[in-house]
Order: C-alpha cells, then sequence, then structure tokens
C-alpha cells in the first residue's frame, strides 16, 4: 500500500466518489421526523449495491478480536459523535440532528484494488431533523465550514499538519470542542489507511508532506461542549462525555498538482 496513488486508481476514486456523494444526497433527503435509522440504512445498502459497490463499513472489524459492524451506515444521533449502529428504535424528532457517515469499495468483482473489489470512498454530513435550535445551527455551520478550510490545505507542498492547524484556528475561538481521540485518515486501497488527519495541530505530521496522488479523508467532528469522548454499551458508538450536541462532516479528498479535488462532492452541493 503506498501513500500515493497511480492515475489509474486516482480515476477510479474519483468515479466511486462521485456515485457516493450522490447516494448520500439522496439519504440525507430521507431524514425527518419520525423516520428512523434501520430505514436510512436499508436505502443506503439497496443503492450501493445497484451503483455496483459493497458497503466499506457494513462487517468492519478494526482488529481482529472485536465485533463486526453491523450496519452500512454509521448512524450517530445528537450526542453520539460517530460509529453509531442503525437501529430500528433511534427514531429522529424534530430538533435532533442526525449523522450519516458512509463508505463504499467500488466497483465490486472490478479485478481492481483490495482484492479485487475496488477502492474505497468514505463521506459524512450532519442532518438537521426539521427545525432546529439556533445554537445548533451554528454549530452544523461552523463544522461544515471548517471541513471546507481544512480541504483547501490539500494541495501539494504542504504538509498534513496543515490542515489541522487550520480546522483548529477556525474552530477553537469560538468555543467548540475539537474531539481528538478520533480523526481523518488516508483512504482508497484500504477503508483506513495512514496517515492519521486530525482536526487539530500536530507537530508530528509536519514530516507527512502532501503531493500529487495523495488520498485522504478530511473529517472535522466538533462538539458544542467538550471534547472528550466515552464509548457507548454497544462498543460501537462514541458519545460526547458531556453529553453535549455534536456534528460531523467528511469528504474523501485528492490532492493533485492544481489542488485540492472533492472525490464525494455530492450533486447540489455548493462549495
Amino acid at each position: 500500500m503506498s501513500y500515493t496513488k497511480k492515475q489509474s486508481e486516482i480515476d477510479k476514486i474519483l468515479e466511486g466518489g462521485a456515485l457516493m456523494g450522490e447516494i448520500l444526497e439522496k439519504l440525507g433527503k430521507m431524514v425527518e421526523p419520525g423516520r428512523n435509522a434501520k430505514e436510512i440504512d436499508d436505502q443506503a445498502e439497496k443503492l450501493i449495491k445497484e451503483a455496483g459497490g459493497i458497503p466499506a463499513f457494513k462487517g468492519y472489524k478494526p482488529h481482529k478480536h472485536a465485533t463486526p459492524f453491523p450496519s452500512t451506515i454509521c448512524a450517530s444521533l445528537n450526542k453520539e459523535i460517530v460509529h453509531g449502529i442503525a437501529t430500528a428504535d433511534k427514531v429522529f424528532k424534530e430538533g435532533d440532528v442526525f449523522s450519516i457517515d458512509i463508505g463504499m469499495q467500488w466497483p465490486a468483482k472490478s479485478g481492481e484494488g483490495k482484492n479485487g473489489n475496488g477502492y474505497f470512498t468514505d463521506t459524512a454530513i450532519t442532518v438537521p431533523v426539521g427545525e432546529i435550535d439556533e445554537k445548533i445551527k451554528q454549530l452544523l455551520n461552523v463544522t461544515r465550514k471548517s471541513m471546507y478550510l481544512g480541504i483547501e490545505q490539500a494541495k501539494p507542498g504542504n504538509k498534513i499538519a496543515d490542515i489541522g492547524k487550520k480546522i483548529e484556528k477556525y474552530v477553537k475561538p469560538q468555543g467548540y470542542g475539537i474531539v481528538r481521540d478520533l480523526v481523518g485518515h488516508g483512504v482508497g486501497h484500504e477503508v483506513h489507511e495512514d496517515p492519521r488527519v486530525p482536526n487539530y495541530y500536530d507537530e508530528e505530521l509536519e514530516m507527512w508532506e502532501l503531493r500529487p496522488g495523495v488520498v485522504i479523508a478530511i473529517e472535522p467532528m466538533i462538539t458544542m461542549g467538550d471534547y472528550k469522548v466515552v464509548t457507548g454499551e454497544d462498543g460501537w458508538g462514541i458519545f460526547s462525555a458531556d453529553g453535549s450536541l455534536s456534528a460531523h462532516f467528511e469528504h474523501t479528498v485528492v490532492v493533485t498538482e492544481s489542488g485540492p479535488v472533492i472525490a464525494t462532492k455530492r450533486p447540489s452541493e455548493n462549495i
């Protein structure tokens, strides 16, 4: 597994990423009061398979002794930041915020990529359920903008450290918590690769120079309170330790000679 991808691999990542963006946009439009996370998950798996891909998260094990992740999407509600399991009892109500994190390996059975099943992309949005409080709208806006500011740094000559530095400089003065135990990552050959891409400045990442062919997932996870997190009883869901609401946005980004290209851009997304 190399730090940079070949152009033929980049082409497939961009193609699969465009499909992933279309799928996530459709899923986001499904979120409304009275629906539940299992409905979104069922549709996500259906759309991924129709697109000729494989759900990247379903069955995922971070290590050999772990319980496989049971959902196609990570379905995280309110104070649950990431890695929530999509269950039918996770019902949306007015004023909630719901994060959909989704990955796909594409194209399936292509003879390309890991195990001949294509290349990975990873993306996420946090969706308001009906009308939400102005303070929560601001949380979503700040988290989303911080992602784009980080993406702007993904250009040749910069370092991985520059991404987190830019995000932290924007978010921290506004009083939000920047989750430190969870970070972005390389992506493409695997769903999670080196390097780590934190949303805060890490001097150690000055050694990772960005150059054409690098593919990374940039994903700020921001809370209305403290940055500390706890793991839920199911062993997967990650919650804010102080119970504060959170937001999460993510894109798979390709570094090119002319700057960053968002592989997972949604059709209606204005950047």
